[in-house]
């Protein structure tokens, strides 16, 4: 009986009718919290997927290719052979095949509706990290490492290396990162996986959103860009220099030597060789590969962790590959903008919590609490003084307010005119990263004696003055020291010399 494809297509259409109701019931309900929405959604995501599943059934036996559905419905209507119509003959043997059907299947129960709902009522699975805290953050902790760890940001973060809480910050403008440093293996694998990662992120917190449609979009955008010459970071700055030389049209290092070193230094680098040495040493170095699959080279000639698996994959990173990651990273940043926002506050408030009270938020984050948090939410605080919000989400007491000083600000031109409310703020701001790092660029050691200096000039002119007091009381030999003679006379090393000169001691 169900073996037939009329049945099949009303079992389909019987289905979708279901499903589109448990879909409006599903969405009708209020959900408090922000786990019980994230489940709503993905609970109407699995029946949605289900119709879809039905309707391409659905399409398949309509369409009817085989021509299966035209005899069924002939067959019903008694047409047996080509001019024969026998319609008795035909409903007694439905009728035999239905009740043979059945002996076959004597415990064989129809699925009830509430049987259905069931089905989709169970909590379902999404798995998240601990600090993603059921989407609400993102957890780039390990791509933070992979970027610090990447060659040019060791070289320019030689002395500090970059804060998670500045790294989420900045994570997503690579357009201000040289061109030259996107070409190593390390860099583009970075970006494919911080893509990757957006990508996971958004359908498991997003999970009614399209998000193929949109990066389709920004697939084709980029096409035009590109061939326009106008994508963000990679304008067209001289892109045709960096592809990698194509080696075959050379016949010897010297014809590679004409190149310039820096053209070679280019092309080892997005080979992931070593891209060091004299001129000729790395017109050599890549005259090699000319010789060699890449993957056979001795590892002596690849840069560090860049040496390619033994498996024959010698494929190189296109830089339109690239780019394009780039682009999409840059629209998932702006769909999880409400998220990296969220995570740069949750970091701030761990850098100012201690491990117990880490672990006591962690808990009521846990907790389901649906009827407070709906409350918070819903809730509007009246602020007319604006006074900043706590890490409730509510203004913090006026007299704190005035206690802290909340409400004078303090700009300091070393880290860029940056604004600074409160004196407590102001004064820690001197041993964080932003005003070591301006220090730094103005050449002058970030100690004590500059505390509470926020002028360019006063700094520098500070600088000069200590200068010149470390000049003055430097130690000078010829005056300060002594020298005694036989009958206990004290002299200076200057004096005492001339008076040995003139043979008077």
């Amino acid at each position: 009986m169900s073996a037939t494809l009329l049945e099949q297509a009303r079992s389909a259409h019987d289905d979708i009718e279901r499903l589109e109701r448990m879909v409006v019931k599903e969405l009708q309900k209020e959900v408090k919290s922000h786990k019980d929405r994230l489940y709503q959604s993905h609970r109407v995501k699995m029946m949605l997927e289900a119709m879809t599943l039905a309707t391409s059934k659905l399409v398949d036996i309509y369409e009817d290719a085989d021509g299966a559905r035209s005899d069924e419905i002939a067959a019903l209507g008694g047409q047996t052979a080509p001019g024969q119509n026998n319609v008795f003959s035909a409903f007694y043997d439905r009728l035999k095949e239905i009740r043979e059907y059945h002996r076959r299947h004597p415990s064989l129960q129809a699925m009830e509706v509430d049987d259905l709902e069931q089905v989709f009522q169970e909590e379902p699975y999404i798995e998240f990290s601990g600090e993603e805290g059921y989407g609400r953050f993102l957890d780039l902790h390990e791509l933070h490492q992979r970027y610090v760890n990447l060659s040019f940001v060791k070289k320019k973060d030689k002395e500090q290396q970059l804060e998670y809480s500045a790294y989420i910050e900045t994570f997503f403008q690579l357009h201000k990162i040289p061109q030259m440093h996107k070409l190593s293996r390390q860099y583009t694998e970075y970006v494919e996986d911080l893509m990757h990662y957006l990508v996971s992120f958004y359908q498991r917190t997003q999970p009614l959103q399209d998000i193929e449609k949109k990066l389709t979009k920004v697939e084709a955008e980029f096409e035009e860009r590109w061939l326009a010459g106008k994508v963000e970071g990679w304008e067209n700055k001289g892109v045709k220099n960096l592809n990698p030389i194509n080696i075959d049209n050379y016949h010897s290092p010297e014809e590679l030597v004409q190149l310039g070193g820096e053209r070679l230094k280019q092309s080892l680098a997005f080979l992931g060789l070593k891209s060091g040495g004299t001129v000729q040493q790395r017109a050599e170095r890549l005259w090699l590969t000319k010789l060699q699959p890449l993957d056979q080279l001795d590892s002596k000639h690849f840069a560090k962790g860049m040496k390619p698996k033994k498996n024959g994959d010698e494929s190189l990173p296109n830089i339109k590959d690239i780019a394009l990651n780039e682009c999409r990273i840059r629209r998932l940043t702006e769909l999880l903008h409400e998220a990296i926002e969220e995570t740069k506050g949750h970091v701030e408030k761990k850098q100012a919590f201690t491990y117990e009270e880490m672990e006591e938020e962690r808990e009521e984050v846990m907790e389901v609490q649906p009827e407070s948090e709906s409350e918070e939410e819903e809730q509007q605080f009246y602020n007319p003084l604006k006074l900043p919000m706590g890490w409730d989400g509510k203004p913090i007491p006026y007299w704190l307010y005035k206690l802290h000083g909340l409400g004078q600000e303090f700009k300091c031109e070393i880290c860029g005119n940056s604004s600074y409310w409160g004196r407590r703020a102001f004064e820690r701001h001197f041993k964080e990263w932003r005003h070591q790092h301006g220090m730094r660029c103005l050449g002058i050691p970030n100690t004590k004696n500059f505390h509470e200096i926020t002028s360019i000039k006063d700094a520098k002119a500070l600088y000069e003055i200590i200068q010149e007091r470390s000049g003055m009381n430097k130690w000078r030999p010829d005056l300060e020291e002594e020298y005694e003679d036989r009958d206990g006379n004290v002299y200076n090393k200057k004096t005492y010399t001339d008076l040995q000169r003139q043979g008077l001691i």
